[in-house]
């Protein structure tokens, strides 16, 4: 397992302060990050969330996959590694 998490479908106004606070709510964030378009700087409705351990990151997935997260259904999964690039 791990403890790292994708998250999907962020609504546009999401900040990184209000993931930290709902998925804090499943226990210790260790860090929060909305990943945004590099020349605009807008978010691109996704990103990471990293819990302290492995059982808060199930408890997370849980209890918000799927689930209304300021009007939109968001997606949680177990984030996976990043691949190399050719």
């Amino acid at each position: 397992m791990n403890n790292k998490l994708f998250v999907g479908s962020i609504p546009w106004k999401t900040t990184e302060d209000d993931l930290r606070a709902a998925f804090g709510e499943f226990g210790t964030v260790v860090s929060a990050r909305i990943i945004t378009d590099k020349f605009t700087g807008k978010s691109r409705g996704f990103g990471f969330v990293e819990m302290s351990s492995d059982e808060e990151a199930l408890a997370v997935i849980a209890g918000l996959d799927g689930k209304d997260f300021q009007g939109r259904p968001i997606a949680i999964s177990v984030a996976r590694p990043m691949e190399k690039q050719a």
